[in-house]
């Protein structure tokens, strides 16, 4: 077969749909899945095609954008970025070799969020795919040849079963089996199975990487498929493609999709801002609702934490979910968009832990990931308690919470019971550090995340701190006082002559000599973890005041802040990079595409210079986030970057969950409108704003004088306007600290 070139696919329908200043556009037309899908450094985004929140997720089988090669098509992502399960691969005439994937070179690709199509080069084959909940349908439209037809293929141990007309089996991923239930429109003239050991005139096989090939005459210029998922079951697969979809149409099932994504992007309506700023604002909104995602099945769920069946109790089960990046920004904006959800999603975090006796830090399908450090989920349980969510029960989540900081170890990446490091911890209040080249003495320590002490004991603080909180209004008085002490561990490696938490050795010494920038190894995993010292200053994010005071007050707070905007990386590039993989998005030592960095900008807020908070976010959000293909500066782990940039393109920013309120930057819009579920709204209007009106010279809240930039959640929840006037020069005297 003759190959061709590939020129890779731009999304020209939609240039030329933004053109057209006379035809209405909606939420989902700003959407550009392809934004971000070339990494800086690690890893891209993907243009999924999904529902929201929906168990099924799609993007085409390559290793990247630029990968000239398409090997198939998934009929499901199971885990955010990773884990297919079944290939589908259209073929015409000669049935290649199947034992790997069948390579297509491919063109005139386009992806929306609920619809993707494409072109194969060989075989000058169209594809279509819509998403449902849990099924999807796809299209085959074959244009010249003979004999035509699919391959699909297990990825993994699973069984594949051919019935009339029907396919049904099961794929595995990492232990967890999703089964399939798929029928064809027109019945396959032939059908045949196939192992590693070749062909087989059974209906039926299981085994590895099994192959099922389905073969039609040139009748059929079309072929048509549609699929259900299930961790239940075969047959409960087919019940959830009944659910989904009842016809064949793609163009209608794909009206539908649509729909419903305009109802969620529409929850926040904006006005004014440029096309590219709509697009990435809604390109961002859009991979806020990637994750978590809901598996319940008919009322009933599969449970890796139990490993059975469960019932869904009337309310919807989620998971996948990766805490320590999505408690900062994006469980907050599914606070005030989805409460009700969020309260459900908040739940499945306690069935999960009833299940398995430990509150998971990064729940997926197949169990608890269990990575990076802490257990933010108490950051994620305190900020819906206090913004109102109340129907999940806060005791028994507490309960859970205490179990696991008390008694599981510590050390990141590590599932396990609790180690003398932790000890220690209990004891002395800190993590203890190794010096330079020292030999880790404790064997639980992952090799390549190593103690991260210095991030571990920030991070456990502000756990406590909200265990503390949770105890307070639980009426645990003890438990109070013991975590609130806890809370104030930071303090323990704070060193006064350099204003940086500091690493110290399990003799109370300061490990020295120290450069803030580079110690601690590939990411500096030893002391920190991703990021260095510069980023690790501004946590734990219940203590901003008391690091004020310890730095001296907020004049000197304020002058680090600008050092760290201003402070160089001080060695080349690469070098840098091959220390500091993940620190990307670079303003000085600041990190834009890491999420510990994310509230940063905000704390001039604090310091008595808000127009410096509202210059820098401004400055954060036109250089790092663009339409385009390297539009997002770090790894958007799917939804826990994109959430701050829904949040600061709004005009405001919640510094630290948990507290029910929110501090105000400079918004993007002219005016956002947000649509509450209790029926109200919150409307932001930034009068004469612009690129260059980017300050505020005053603000008025429900028709009074707002004097500081911050404002509650229940200044949100209970509807309202906040008026901004904006200015190309800044008020320094609005918003400051008497």
């Amino acid at each position: 077969m003759k190959s061709k070139l590939v020129l890779f696919p731009m999304l020209l329908f939609y240039a030329g749909l933004i053109s057209c200043s006379d035809k209405k556009i909606e939420p989902v037309d700003y959407v550009n899945p392809y934004m971000g899908n070339i990494s800086h450094l690690l890893v891209p985004t993907y243009p999924t095609v999904h529902l929201p929140n929906s168990m099924l997720r799609f993007y085409p089988n390559r290793d990247n954008y630029t990968s000239n090669q398409i090997q198939g098509f998934p009929l499901n992502v199971v885990s955010h970025r990773s884990g297919k399960v079944f290939n589908l691969s259209p073929f015409e005439e000669d049935i290649r070799e199947i034992n790997g994937n069948i390579s297509y070179t491919y063109d005139n690709e386009i992806v929306k969020p609920y619809y993707y199509s494409v072109s194969l080069d060989e075989y000058d084959i169209d594809v279509k795919f819509v998403p449902a909940e849990k099924s999807g349908v796809f299209s085959f439209h074959f244009n010249e040849g003979s004999d035509r037809g699919i391959i699909l293929k297990t990825i993994n141990q699973g069984e594949l079963s051919f019935e009339n007309s029907s396919v049904a089996g099961y794929d595995t991923f990492d232990g967890v089996k999703a089964y399939l239930f798929l029928e064809f429109e027109s019945k396959p003239d032939y059908v045949k199975v196939r192992d590693r050991d070749g062909l087989s005139d059974n209906n039926s096989i299981s085994g590895s990487r099994i192959a099922l090939i389905a073969g039609f005459s040139n009748n059929n210029s079309e072929i048509k498929i549609r699929y259900g998922l299930s961790y239940i079951s075969p047959e409960q697969a087919q019940k959830n493609l009944q659910n989904d979809i009842q016809g064949w149409d793609v163009n209608e099932l794909s009206e539908k999709a649509r729909a419903k994504w305009n109802t969620v992007l529409s929850k926040i309506k904006t006005e004014g801002g440029s096309e590219n700023q709509r697009s990435v604002f809604y390109t961002s909104l859009y991979r806020c609702y990637e994750r978590m995602v809901d598996i319940t099945e008919d009322g009933q769920y599969f449970s890796i934490w139990s490993k059975k069946v469960e019932p869904a109790d009337d309310t919807a089960f989620y998971t996948d979910d990766w805490v320590w990046d999505t408690h900062l920004a994006l469980h907050p904006l599914q606070v005030i968009l989805n409460p009700e959800k969020q309260d459900e999603k908040i739940s499945s975090y306690i069935r999960m832990a009833r299940q398995s006796g430990w509150m998971p830090t990064f729940p997926t399908i197949s169990g608890d990931n269990h990575a990076m450090n802490g257990n933010h989920s108490a950051a994620v349980f305190l900020d819906a308690w206090n913004k109102g969510i109340r129907s999940f029960n806060l005791e028994e989540a507490y309960d859970h919470l205490k179990n696991t900081i008390l008694y599981e170890t510590k050390l990141p990446w590590v599932r396990d019971s609790s180690t003398w490091l932790d000890a220690f911890y209990d004891k002395k209040g800190y993590f203890p550090a190794l010096r330079k080249e020292e030999p880790e003495t404790c064997p639980k320590v992952h090799s390549f995340e190593k103690r991260q002490a210095v991030a571990i004991t920030l991070a456990s603080s502000y756990d406590d701190w909200c265990m503390a909180q949770m105890a307070k209004e639980l009426g645990k008085d003890g438990d109070y006082k013991f975590f609130t002490k806890r809370s104030l561990n930071y303090r323990n490696l704070f060193k006064n002559d350099t204003g940086f938490y500091h690493p110290k050795d399990s003799t109370g010494n300061w490990i020295e000599p120290f450069d803030y920038r580079y110690d601690g190894g590939m990411g500096a995993r030893d002391y920190y973890d991703e990021n260095n010292g510069w980023t690790y200053i501004w946590q734990p994010y219940h203590a901003f005041n008391d690091l004020i005071k310890m730095m001296g007050g907020p004049d000197k707070f304020e002058n680090k802040l600008d050092r760290l905007f201003s402070e160089g990386i001080g060695k080349s590039k690469w070098q840098y990079y091959s220390t500091m993989p993940d620190a990307t998005g670079n303003v000085g030592q600041f990190v834009m595409g890491n999420e510990p960095s994310m509230h940063i900008a905000y704390l001039y807020n604090l310091a008595g210079k808000p127009w410096k908070t509202q210059k820098r976010v401004r400055m954060l959000m036109d250089s790092w986030f663009r339409n385009d293909l390297m539009g997002v500066p770090g790894d958007e782990d799917g939804g826990g970057l994109s959430a701050f940039y829904v949040f600061s393109a709004m005009g405001f920013y919640p510094i630290t969950p948990g507290i029910p309120e929110y501090q105000i930057g400079s918004p993007l819009f002219r005016k956002v409108k947000i649509r509450l579920q209790n029926g109200k709204s919150f409307i932001v209007v930034a009068k004469n704003n612009n690129s260059v009106n980017k300050y505020i010279r005053s603000a008025k809240l429900n028709g009074k004088e707002l004097t500081e930039p911050v404002f509650s959640h229940t200044d949100l929840t209970e509807g309202g306007t906040l008026i901004l006037e904006m200015g190309s020069k800044p008020n320094k005297m609005w918003g400051t600290v008497e």
